[in-house]
């Protein structure tokens, strides 16, 4: 059971190598568009708990509620190609009282060239009632100390693109 510890040190943002399956591309070779979601949903679950020391379920079954998606912005920049490895972060850019919005993106394998940026916004839902709820307590705590903050007033989708090209080159 996830209990927030206050000493950690929690980083704020996770990463996976992982290989683009055949089955997931399209004939001319290059990741399905709807499958972008598949690898990094995969990705994200695979890595937080290792990370933070929580699964999702624990969240859950602790507070009686969850995240539930209302909104995906993505872009293509790059196809990610069969057979080829590919890196994976993810990392919560912006929180208030009951939302929250997850930033993934994708390079390949050298970090160099990005792929594909989504942001993923979700509402945090009662699961008794099916309503919103706010963030109170650890998971309160847990978001402050893993939000890696981006000002989503003077920040748009094709800025970060810019932004994470840059930091890439910097690397």
């Amino acid at each position: 059971m996830f209990e927030y510890n206050k000493d950690k040190h929690y980083p704020k943002e996770t990463e996976s190598r992982v290989v683009i399956r055949f089955q997931d591309c399209d004939p001319l070779q290059h990741l399905n568009n709807a499958k972008y979601f598949d690898y990094f949903f995969n990705a994200r679950e695979d890595q937080v708990p290792k990370l933070y020391g929580v699964e999702m379920m624990d969240f859950i079954r602790k507070y009686q509620a969850a995240w539930v998606v209302y909104n995906h912005s993505i872009s293509y920049v790059r196809p990610a190609r069969v057979g080829e490895w590919v890196r994976i972060m993810s990392r919560v850019i912006w929180h208030d009282h009951h939302s929250v919005i997850v930033e993934y993106y994708m390079t390949d394998d050298n970090k160099e060239e990005l792929k594909t940026l989504m942001w993923t916004t979700m509402r945090y839902v009662d699961m008794k009632h099916g309503k919103s709820k706010d963030h109170e307590g650890a998971v309160k705590d847990f978001l402050l100390a893993t939000t890696d903050e981006v000002n989503m007033t003077e920040t748009t989708l094709q800025s970060r693109i810019k932004a994470i090209k840059a930091s890439l080159l910097k690397a």
